[in-house]
């Protein structure tokens, strides 16, 4: 071991700070609610809000209101049982207190007061009261209103009690602390929304509403879905073609794991396959789900083996055969969850796998026995798709040949980076050879790779993998990330991660851009959800005046940039009507110099509303489009569908 020489008092007994109380949370917000973003705000809201949900899943909560209010404040309210306002043994102070200015503090923590929570951090109450200027709570127990009052986590009003009270439950106020949100205290209503919705169909017959009360944006909106996560499905597919009615759904509970799955086939080629854990959208799967997928491909395989609806030669389906078309919500609630993966929304219990697995095989066999007509449509399906998984490997064995998908044999339009650290490395993917020219000539060799496209690539969305892989454009997109396609997509081997649409600021622009999209979210989905895809910001105008050239990237930057110079300059406007029109130089210094550029990071935090617009754009189904360009087309100017 090496002695390394130094002045001892650098690294003293004195030096190791003991962060009390709340402090901690303060000093390091990330730890706790994953970043102090825009993102990190609106997690304040789920950690006052899934102790409601707690209520819920108990049996003692049926409704919980959310609401933005007029100063951007929060309030929560339940009709639960309301936090006990007793004495702590403990501690020494009421319990109320403790539990939001003790970490770790609460019911959850094998105290028994609740056998399932959701929330994945479960620091809950006490973060959001450290990070607020102010946090107010009420509670309405035993006939009798409590309150108290805290700032910045720290009490300024000892728990008092404020008379009688006919209601029940518990009302939580607060304030975020903009020395803390530097980036933003203004709450989202959609993204609120969009949650609160998918609560309401994960916790079936739970009453959950969002209402925002700002001046000019107020607005309510009240969910209740006695279907649950049937009612789910219903409404993913609610624009698609099913080919059964009814959503299959199965609930089962063992070793007190419940687990409910619903399940229903469209006539599309995508799968949507959405899975939680105790309220949490495992984002990257996990052993439930494995358990549902392995269930679901035996099951079929062997109904159709017991019923003949193979032939004895025929091979079985596969996993990704029998979920074509498929749209299913896998929901289980386990006292004791254990997330792993890079986000920690991977499920990692073992027990869950087999639990899932047996509770829906049971049921999904008694399903297909009792309705022969569904089940020879699902097998029926599964026997199409693997058809033309056979045609599509043939595709892939002849482009291989080709050096079409190898590796090892680039694609000869990639202009290749110089370096081999994908953490660095970027592909341009550019709209037609001209700017594709400009681009390579441009680029820094050192990181940034350009790959030219000819033209608009295939609809994906409306044709299976056979038809997807005779697309020379997209066999080399696949190629030149290295990464696969579909059910062979291994994130991990990535070769760029910064992946970059650069197109035209033009209608066929956005229609590439879009159809690169579909491509990306619907056979290279990891890229998506590990933040790999980024938008290019060309600009619009260059405007020149004496020695003085700027960029501006819309018509109101424009307008405003023209406001600011004095009445009597002359100068120039130059409109840029595709990157090919720009020299190397101005496309380096404007679109792709790390140091001035603006990139778009393309981030789905609600893959739902994602799946159905990509569905409701691109899909075969007429209407649902048609009725949203009627209810937008006062807001855009350009639309190419």
């Amino acid at each position: 071991m090496t002695n390394v020489q130094g002045n001892a008092d650098e690294y003293s007994d004195d030096q190791i700070q003991v962060l009390e109380g709340l402090e901690a949370v303060r000093k390091r917000p990330g730890m706790y609610i994953g970043s102090t973003s825009q993102r990190g705000l609106h997690h304040l809201v789920w950690e006052i809000v899934d102790n409601s949900i707690d209520e819920a899943l108990a049996g003692f909560c049926s409704e919980i209101e959310i609401s933005i209010e007029k100063d951007n404040s929060i309030t929560v309210r339940d009709n639960g049982r309301g936090i006990p306002t007793g004495i702590n043994e403990k501690i020494g102070r009421p319990t109320v207190e403790v539990i939001f200015t003790v970490l770790h503090a609460g019911g959850k923590f094998g105290g028994g007061g609740y056998k399932v929570s959701g929330g994945l951090h479960g620091v809950g109450a006490s973060v959001v009261n450290a990070l607020s200027t102010s946090l107010e709570v009420q509670v309405h127990r035993d006939g009798t209103q409590f309150y108290q009052r805290f700032e910045r986590g720290d009490v300024v009003m000892d728990l008092e009690e404020r008379g009688e009270s006919d209601y029940r439950g518990t009302i939580v106020h607060f304030t975020p602390d903009p020395e803390i949100f530097k980036e933003t205290t203004d709450f989202e209503y959609d993204t609120l929304r969009t949650r609160t919705r998918e609560l309401a169909f994960l916790n079936r017959g739970l009453q959950i509403s969002i209402e925002d009360k700002r001046d000019g944006q107020e607005r309510r909106q009240d969910y209740h879905y006695e279907g649950g996560i049937k009612s789910y499905v219903e409404h993913l597919n609610r624009s698609k073609e099913v080919i059964h009615d009814e959503p299959i759904y199965i609930e089962g509970e063992r070793d007190g794991i419940m687990v409910e799955v619903s399940m229903q086939y469209n006539t599309g080629f995508s799968s949507n396959l959405i899975s939680f854990a105790n309220n949490i959208h495992t984002y990257e799967g996990g052993t439930h789900e494995s358990g549902f997928k392995t269930a679901l491909t035996r099951v079929i395989n062997d109904y159709a083996r017991r019923n003949k609806l193979f032939k004895e030669s025929d091979d079985n389906l596969s996993g990704e055969d029998v979920r074509e078309g498929l749209t299913a919500i896998i929901s289980i609630k386990h006292p004791d969850p254990q997330f792993e993966g890079q986000t920690k929304t991977k499920l990692g219990n073992s027990e869950a796998r087999t639990i899932t697995d047996k509770l829906f095989s049971m049921a999904l066999d008694k399903f297909l026995m009792e309705n022969p007509t569904v089940a020879r449509k699902i097998v029926d399906k599964g026997v199409v798709a693997s058809r033309a998984r056979l045609a599509a490997k043939r595709a892939r064995e002849v482009a291989r040949k080709s050096s079409g998908l190898e590796i090892s044999s680039l694609p000869g339009k990639l202009a290749d980076c110089s370096s081999r650290n994908p953490a660095i490395s970027e592909l341009y993917i550019v709209e037609g050879d001209s700017a594709g020219g400009s681009a390579k000539q441009g680029r820094d060799r050192l990181f940034q790779a350009i790959l030219p496209i000819r033209g608009k690539i295939l609809n994906v969305e409306k044709a299976r993998l056979d038809k997807i892989l005779a697309n020379e454009e997209i066999r080399t997109i696949f190629t030149a990330m290295g990464t696969g396609f579909g059910g062979d997509f291994d994130v991990a081997k990535s070769r760029y991660h910064k992946l970059i649409i650069m197109t035209d600021a033009d209608v066929d622009g956005a229609h590439i851009r879009t159809l690169l999209l579909t491509l990306f979210y619907r056979y290279m989905r990891p890229l998506v959800d590990a933040g790999y895809i980024y938008i290019a910001q060309p600009p619009l105008y260059q405007i020149k005046h004496g020695k003085t050239q700027e960029y501006v990237y819309s018509d109101d930057q424009l307008d405003d940039y023209l406001a600011t110079l004095e009445a009597d300059t002359k100068y120039g406007i130059q409109r840029y009507k595709g990157l090919g029109e720009m020299n190397p130089e101005q496309l380096w210094d404007t679109t792709m110099n790390p140091e001035h550029r603006t990139l778009l990071q393309v981030n789905i935090d609600d893959a739902i509303a994602a799946d159905e617009t990509f569905e409701m754009l691109m899909g075969d189904n007429v209407e649902p489009r048609r009725k949203f360009i009627e209810e937008n087309a006062q807001y855009v100017k350009n639309l190419d569908v």
